[in-house]
This record gives structure tokens, sequence and C-alpha cells, in this order.
């Protein structure tokens, strides 16, 4: 009887997962629609600075980059002309310029350059790939390459350099790129931020080992693991196929991807700290956005066998438009600025994060991968 019971409980949890169906596509692109509308109202005026938890800053930081690359793919899928003015006028109210200028190092402010790039190969002013091409010509020219102290970093920069060499026919910006993504992965921290035993990456030197979580697992921040498979993502689709290192980048994609369906929770998310449901465990919206984004593009381009990952792509999709989007575009449950699974604790369907921009941008960018599907 005992066994019984257990095969009808494996096959009641088989036939749950499978029957996850993937949401309509007019319902997904509702859903992106009403959030993007919730905040474009927020924020007619594209150049007004945000005001933080602890500081103001000028709206060309990596949140409001995040946002606009999740606004560009939408524009992909449903180009709107007001799409299109709202991206072009925010980087005229910025002078297609960098926080920090052109000699800055910091991938966070450069994130903004992979939107002013893309307006870019729309309609080719110089002046609006000329500051980000500056600066990350001043990084290929530099013998530096420890600059990705924190795994975000990969997802903010490393898009910039892949667009660059596509456009310039220049593997300098795959090189540099590579030697920057190589030193964060096997170098920084203790051994590198990467551990190839569990495909899972550690956001920073501050959590490898021997850190440990509550209950003695490592830790491994979820959006942090978003920002690595969103990178990843972008740029094997930025890349030719022949470029120099796109197996490397391929290779721990697929090891990631290989990771995370046995870590999703059974509402369809992902814990903010993905081995460790002790540790903040709880719906949250940023790191799930990014894994499906992540999941739905190597489905779309053959690296990923639908049977197995549209069913988990499904589950968390139905979940974040079920529970996340508000009636009036806003989104729930989302983990604000931080590093940790602590960080903006506790979350909740009304809390509003800190920053609202990179939470709607991750949710953009997995939303119109789900439509292409």
């Amino acid at each position: 009887m005992k066994y019984i019971t257990i095969i009808c409980c494996s096959l009641w949890v088989t036939t749950a997962v499978f029957s996850q169906k993937l949401p309509k596509k007019k319902d997904v692109l509702k859903a992106m629609t009403s959030a993007n509308a919730y905040f474009m109202n927020k924020w007619s005026d594209v150049g007004k600075p945000i005001v933080g938890k602890d500081r103001t800053r000028p709206s060309n930081i990596w949140t409001r980059g995040v946002y606009y690359e999740g606004l560009m793919a939408l524009y992909q899928i449903d180009p709107q002309k007001q799409y299109l003015d709202y991206a072009i006028s925010w980087g005229e109210a910025h002078k297609w310029g960098l926080r920090n200028g052109i000699t800055t190092r910091n991938g966070d402010d450069q994130c903004c350059g992979q939107t002013y790039i893309d307006l870019y190969l729309m309609d080719k002013k110089e002046e609006r790939i000329r500051d980000i091409k500056a600066c990350m010509d001043n990084l290929v020219n530099s013998e530096k390459k420890d600059d990705w102290s924190w795994v975000d970093a990969l997802q903010m920069a490393m898009p910039v350099f892949a667009k660059l060499g596509v456009i310039y026919d220049d593997n300098r910006y795959y090189e540099k790129m590579y030697d920057m993504y190589l030193f964060t992965k096997n170098q920084h921290g203790d051994k590198g931020l990467y551990n190839p035993a569990e495909g899972l990456w550690w956001r920073d030197k501050d959590f490898d080992p021997p850190y440990k979580t509550p209950a003695g697992k490592n830790c491994y921040w979820s959006r942090g693991n978003g920002w690595v498979v969103a990178a990843l993502v972008r740029v094997l689709d930025i890349m030719p196929k022949n470029a120099p290192h796109r197996e490397e980048y391929q290779k721990t994609y697929l090891e990631m991807m290989k990771a995370l369906p046995a870590l999703q929770r059974p509402d369809g998310y992902w814990n903010v700290s993905l081995t460790d449901e002790t540790d903040f465990g709880g719906k949250e919206l940023t790191g799930t956005a990014l894994f499906v984004y992540g999941m739905a593009w190597g489905m779309r381009n053959g690296l990923l066998d639908k049977k197995t990952y549209q069913p988990i792509v499904a589950k968390a999709m139905n979940a974040m438009l079920k529970e996340c989007v508000h009636p009036n575009g806003f989104l729930g449950w989302v983990q604000g600025t931080g590093k940790e699974p602590k960080d903006g604790q506790p979350l909740s369907y009304d809390k509003q994060p800190d920053y609202e921009d990179f939470g709607l941008g991750c949710f953009l960018l997995a939303g119109t991968e789900v439509v292409k599907l």
C-alpha cells in the first residue's frame, strides 16, 4: 500500500508539473504593457534623478539601464513609437553619457550603453555611441582585468563589449570581455566566484566559502545568478557563431541551466537564497524573471529541451502574472537593490522596492522571450 501511495504521489507531481501550459501570448503582452505604462506614467520625466534610500542618483545608473534593456526587448515584439521616443529622450537627457564619464571602469555605469548602442543602430548618430565606445576602448587598452568583482557587473558590461565587437568587427572587444569574465569566474575571491560543482555563482568574495547560509549551505543569491544568466544569454544572442570564446559562455550557460530546475519552488518561483529555503525563502520576481528569460531564450535557440524546460518556464511565468502584477501595473514581490538574500526583506505583494525600474526590466525581458516561444 505504501508503494502504491508513493507511485500515486509521484504521478500526481509529474502530472502537476507537465500540466503547466504557457500563458497566452496576449495575456503576457497585456501584463507587460500594463506594467510598463505604470512606470512610464510615473516617470514621465526621463532625466529626473532617482531618490533612493541612501542617496540621489542620476537616471542613467544601472537600475534604469536594466529597465531600458527590457523596454527595447518589448519594442521588438510591440514596436510602439512611444517606447522608442521614451528611450531616445532618456539618452538625450543624459547627452548619451555615462555616470562618472568615459573614464569609469564600473560596469554599473556602462549598463546604459546597451540601449545607447541599440538606438545608434536604428539611427547612426555618432553622439549615441561616442561615449560608451570611448569608455570601453579605455578598458580594451588597459592591462587591468579585475574590475568585475561582483557578478552583477557581467550583465551590465559584457553585452556592451559584444555589441561593439559586432559593430566594428573587432575581436579586441571579445578578447577583453573574455579576460575580465574569466578573472571573475576563476580568480576573484579565494578560487573564483563560480562553483562548477554546483553550476552556480557566489555574488562576490563576501559569500564564497567559508561563508554559509543559516542552514550551513553555500549562499547563491538568486538575482546574482540571474544577472549571470542574462549576461550569457545576451552575449550569445549578440555574438557571431564564430566569435572567440563563444563555446565557454555556452558551456557555462548550460551548466547553470542544468542546476536551476531542481531549485524551483513548488509555487513556480526561486528563493532569493537558491539552495536554502530557510534563508528568507519566499516569492521573488527578479531572480525568477531572469531565469525565465534565460530558459525561454535557450528553448527558442535550440539549446534547451522544450519538454523539460517549458513546464518550468510556464509555472514561473504563470505565477508572476497571477501573483505579482497589480491591476494598475505595479509589480509586487520585487526584492530591492542589494547583494544578498536579506536585503529588502520582508517582501510582499504590496511593498514598493527602493527602485522599481530594474525589476520591471527583468519582467519585460522574461515576458518578451516567452511571447517569442
